[in-house]
């Protein structure tokens, strides 16, 4: 069982570093690192000229507008990097955006290409304030856009409804639902205009800003609560286990489980992250540099990767694989991955909460200083690892093994139907292979009563032919 699990772990966080896109240079496969969704809104094109006022207005109200960009930036690494000051950025390989995880990605991205093709709607983007993204009236510039670009964006509207519907249909064909109103079916999605399948019109820019928006703030609090009760599926899972087994073999499984518990918390000391001692040791031990040269401007152009002046989420979760390499190892059964990454985040969510003091979700140059010093960054608390933490209470425990049972009980009971209309399915399977045997002979007795029918005239012709012969 616990192989199972292990297997199952790692291969979660096989796929999340898979959706990672571009990841760290220098990091092993084995560290993982999982690309938040909004991590991607800090990848500002460089082509349009934004000044750093409008840069921190996308990047706080309209993040998708300016997600990809022409080159990554980062400081050469045959350089002394003790000396960096305004190296000049190298060109690279276009990064593509990591996947959001919203079940509109594709039609996300596609929307932001084609609006970005427009030099009108580009200018008035470069102008907007705050409140005229807020409010939707920036969403009315669409009215003024190319004709082509009105175009492209009917297309791709037409195609997400056709997706969607497609998503419906399968839905009811697999619970074999009949007389449903597909189209009311359609008010579920938030992200377009249903009532005008095929017009992209600004409603349907202003629904788009308004749902990603929402859904990218809560995406962190769901990934708490799918680690909750990924947590709780495993601690259910270890318990019916154990009902399972002899008393003998119970205690031995429970001791067995306190050993592996005891040696996952038996790690080194882990630093509280983003203080002094945490960023001396990814100085000293990732960067290879002096610890006594440390530089806190120095630090930050070197994990700024891409070299856009601010610190994005993907770039601080960078910075705690040393941290999370002293608790987790993918070879060691003790070691889960799934746990690796809510480590990860709870680091990165603590690190923005101290240090990103206008909550953009980007910590700029100046707030970075900033927080070098404060207290907190020289003389921090201590960090409680996820092994001293208590996920969820027994009573939580309890009421998810309910819901649980609630579930597999209508699991077993669409089995028993299912295995129903099998049954049924083969008994008129049989019956028609049954009447097809008796049509079949049926038609050879008829067959055989012709041939016997023809013979006697047969023979008979054939003494009349003999006769006249002769």
């Amino acid at each position: 069982m616990a192989a199972r699990r292990r297997e199952r772990a790692v291969g979660r966080s096989a796929e999340q570093s898979r959706r990672l896109g571009a990841g760290e240079a220098g990091l092993c496969a084995a560290n993982i690192q999982q690309a938040e969704p909004r991590a991607w809104f800090s990848r500002l094109r460089k082509a349009g000229g934004l000044e750093m006022k409008w840069r921190t207005i996308l990047l706080q109200y309209w993040f998708f507008l300016v997600t990809y960009v022409f080159t990554a930036e980062a400081v050469p690494i045959d350089i002394d990097k003790t000396k960096v000051k305004n190296t000049q950025p190298v060109d690279s390989a276009k990064i593509e955006p990591p996947d959001t995880g919203l079940y509109y990605d594709e039609y996300l991205k596609q929307v932001i290409d084609v609006l970005e093709t427009d030099n009108h709607f580009r200018e008035k983007l470069q102008k907007a304030d705050i409140e005229e993204i807020k409010s939707g009236r920036l969403s009315r510039e669409l009215d003024l856009v190319s004709h082509h670009v009105r175009t492209k964006l009917d297309e791709l509207k037409r195609q997400e409804v056709a997706r969607l519907r497609m998503l419906i249909k399968a839905k009811l064909d697999s619970l074999q639902d009949t007389g449903i109103d597909h189209h009311a079916l359609l008010k579920q999605f938030d992200h377009l205009n249903h009532l005008n399948p095929d017009k992209f019109e600004s409603t349907d820019l202003d629904m788009l800003i308004k749902a990603a928006t929402s859904d990218l703030e809560h995406y962190d609090k769901a990934r708490h609560e799918e680690f909750k009760k990924y947590e709780m599926m495993k601690e259910h899972e270890r318990r019916e286990y154990l009902k399972t087994l002899t008393e003998e073999k119970r205690k031995e499984e429970e001791s067995k489980f306190e050993e592996m518990k005891k040696k996952h918390g038996n790690h080194p000391k882990v630093n509280h992250p983003g203080s002094k001692d945490q960023l001396k040791e990814v100085w000293e031990e990732t960067d290879g540099l002096d610890p006594n040269d440390f530089d806190p401007k120095t630090f930050f152009k070197l994990h700024d990767v891409n070299g856009d002046g601010f610190l994005d989420e993907q770039e601080l979760e960078a910075l705690f694989t040393k941290e999370l390499e002293k608790v987790y190892d993918p070879k060691n059964e003790e070691d889960d991955m799934v746990e690796m990454e809510e480590e990860r985040l709870r680091m990165r969510e603590h690190v923005m909460n101290e240090v990103d003091t206008n909550k953009d979700r980007l910590v700029t140059l100046e707030e970075f200083l900033k927080a070098t010093e404060k207290r907190e960054f020289l003389e921090p608390d201590s960090w409680e690892t996820l092994d001293q933490q208590q996920f969820f209470t027994e009573e939580e425990l309890k009421e998810y093994e309910n819901l649980i049972s609630v579930q597999e009980t209508e699991l077993k009971k669409k089995a028993d139907e299912l295995q129903k209309q099998k049954e049924e399915l083969q008994r008129q399977h049989d019956q028609l292979e049954a009447q097809k045997l008796e049509y079949h002979q049926v038609v050879q007795q008829m067959e055989q009563k012709k041939l016997q029918a023809i013979s006697p005239s047969l023979v008979e012709n054939q003494r009349s032919s003999h006769t006249f012969e002769a």
